[in-house]
């Protein structure tokens, strides 16, 4: 039964990757998959390691203006996540820095998940709370007025506004499907009588099914999509992985781009672990440069058992 609803969901999600992209306020990142604590607070901890994350997308890479100023988008973001094991929970924190031409957005986000066990299966509910900074450098605009009143300041201007986010995920050996629902506060930056922005509430849906091949040899396929609840944006992605050292797979976002994601585990271990993806451009070419990148390390202390018999844990969830 379980199994049907997970397949009804997948072709939703597949007939609404015909939707165009929308005008997104969040990032967006190629490597998802391993990046759930941005896409839901449920993920904190709820893989039982300690483990932080750092990643860096360079969007366009060469991208120039038509006027010199600005240049190519950039992300950077660092994840924390550790289970809170006597409280069957899960702690975590974000920091991202998104660059968009003259305007700078900066998260700063710390998240709360209980875990409830059902069976192999663990149900987890988290909450985020944190901050969400807006910065514009208004030298970098052209108005086509010179007089434009709107557009007269030539430094910068920054405002703080509080940030909310709520979501849910449901795991077990085989599948996974999250959801997670951003800027619930819908937090407005006033730069000007007419230069408003508020904050958009945003879903984030994902799901991903575990196929063992064989001992040494897993397919991983998995989907998000996002919304702001009038259009949709959907990425796909099939990866393989090979003895949890080696990974390589291609992945697919709604017309705009074709992604070829590879990755290495390091260290007897695999406790550290590098991965990189570069976006083919198929939209919009003229108006972009043709390739993005992603680079994504990832470390993860060692399971500590304090005395009690070691529990040997599923790789197929960790990055």
């Amino acid at each position: 039964m379980l199994r049907k609803v997970l397949h009804t969901i997948f072709c939703l999600l597949l007939a609404l990757s015909s939707y165009s992209l929308f005008a997104q306020q969040d990032a967006q990142f190629s490597q998802y998959m391993f990046n759930h604590l941005y896409l839901t607070p449920a993920a904190a901890g709820e893989d039982g390691l300690t483990q932080a994350s750092l990643l860096y997308r360079l969007q366009w890479q060469g991208y120039q203006s038509s006027f010199g100023d600005g240049g190519a988008p950039t992300t950077q973001i660092l994840t924390f996540s550790t289970p809170i094991q006597k409280l069957k929970s899960g702690f975590g924190f974000y920091v991202m820095n998104d660059r968009l031409g003259p305007q700078n957005n900066l998260e700063a986000q710390a998240m709360y998940a209980y875990h409830l066990g059902i069976k192999e299966s663990k149900l987890s509910f988290g909450v985020k709370l944190g901050m969400y900074s807006q910065t514009i450098d208004f030298s970098q605009y052209r108005p086509i007025d010179e007089d434009d009143p709107f557009i007269s300041n030539n430094g910068k201007e920054s405002q703080i506004r509080p940030d909310l986010g709520v979501g849910v995920m449901f795991r077990n050996p085989k599948y996974y499907v999250g959801a997670g629902f951003n800027h619930l506060l819908k937090s407005e930056f006033d730069f000007g009588s007419t230069l408003r922005n508020a904050l958009e509430t945003h879903m984030n849906l994902t799901a991903g099914y575990f196929f063992d091949v064989s001992m040494d040899l897993q397919i991983s396929p998995s989907i998000l999509l996002k919304t702001d609840f009038n259009k949709y944006t959907v990425d796909l992605a099939g990866i393989a992985t090979y003895k949890d050292t080696m990974w390589g797979g291609l992945a697919f976002r709604s017309s705009e781009a074709v992604n070829l994601l590879l990755g290495y585990a390091f260290l007897k271990d695999r406790s550290l672990r590098a991965g990189y993806s570069i976006d083919f451009i198929l939209k919009d070419r003229a108006a972009k440069e043709n390739f993005s990148h992603e680079f994504l390390m990832t470390y993860r202390l060692p399971v500590v058992t304090g005395g009690v018999k070691k529990i040997v844990r599923t790789p197929r969830y960790r990055h």
